[in-house]
């Protein structure tokens, strides 16, 4: 089983707590919104520790420090299988100054042509409501587990 693990970025507004969600990259998430939505993850093996992981990743793909305490949020599985292990931290950022890596696929499928791709199209903030309705579904329990932590 692949194990990913990530990290949940969230600020108390004055409206309540919005959680910075990013959109992958790539042409196969193109125009995709409700479900597409993710914590900025990738994935790891042994011996690296998972919150390292979470940490390195989060480096990579949206170019934002990340500052302790990290809340455990425990794990989700995804629905084609994969494993994903979460913490949260609380902090800010300008979604506007991410800083992400890149891919390269061969795109369109069979043509030969290989193409370079952000890890990210975007990240963004969103009310904890609206995240839960944009967040692959399997991610959804951090959000809740989130909430419950800050109730």
């Amino acid at each position: 089983m692949k194990t990913s693990a990530g990290l949940l970025l969230y600020r108390r507004t004055p409206k309540g707590c919005e959680v910075l969600l990013a959109r992958p990259g790539g042409p196969w998430w193109r125009g995709k919104d409700a479900g597409a939505w993710t914590i900025p993850k990738g994935e790891f093996k042994p011996p690296e520790h998972p919150l390292d992981a979470a940490l390195r990743e989060w480096g990579e793909e949206t170019g934002f420090p990340a500052e302790p305490p990290f809340l455990p949020l425990g794990d989700a599985v995804q629905k084609g299988g994969k494993r994903v292990l979460a913490w949260a931290f609380e902090g800010d950022c300008d979604p506007g100054a991410m800083r992400c890596n890149s891919f390269e696929m061969e795109w369109p499928p069979r043509s030969g042509r290989v193409q370079s791709f952000p890890e990210l199209a975007e990240v963004r903030w969103f009310p904890l409501a609206e995240a839960a309705a944009r967040i692959n579904a399997a991610q959804a329990v951090f959000l809740e587990r989130l909430r419950q932590h800050l109730a």
